[in-house]
């Protein structure tokens, strides 16, 4: 395997990014990679808010994995900056290469940096082996987590 750079995503990369969103049973149902255009809205979006980091791993010149990052400064926890991690998702021939690992060091690395004291993350139910997996990267199952659709 080449080299892995994960840099900032641009307009070019929202169709492989969305094309891995798409890409398990979850996202197959609630994702539209024929269908570009509210992504690339979404992406104006992100790329005009200062704490919104959308980035993309990519070895080849091919993107194999994306994240997003969220920094959240707020008033509990003594005035604590928080960080949050949306949206990770690994190109099927990339599962279990390690991809996952360095994408998620490189949001807590990039939460320290922006003075975060926290990191956080939500993950479906379902999604066991995912839990399993950010488990072994020292996050824990501390709270319990709702939402409301509208």
């Amino acid at each position: 395997m080449g080299d892995l750079d994960i840099r900032p995503a641009t307009a070019e990369d929202v169709p492989a990014v969305v094309a891995m969103l798409a890409d398990d049973p979850l996202g197959a149902r609630r994702e539209s990679p024929d269908d570009l255009g509210p992504y690339l809205a979404a992406f104006e979006r992100l790329t005009t808010d200062p704490n919104q980091h959308l980035v993309v791993a990519v070895r080849d010149s091919r993107v194999v994995g994306t994240l997003q990052l969220t920094i959240v400064p707020g008033l509990s926890r003594r005035g604590a900056t928080r960080s949050i991690i949306e949206g990770v998702r690994i190109h099927g021939d990339e599962r279990g290469s390690g991809l996952g690992t360095q994408l998620i060091e490189w949001a807590i690395d990039e939460s320290r940096r922006q003075d975060c004291s926290l990191v956080q993350l939500t993950s479906d139910k379902t999604r066991s082996d995912a839990h399993r997996f950010y488990e072994r990267l020292g996050f824990t199952a501390s709270h319990t987590g709702f939402k409301l659709q509208l």
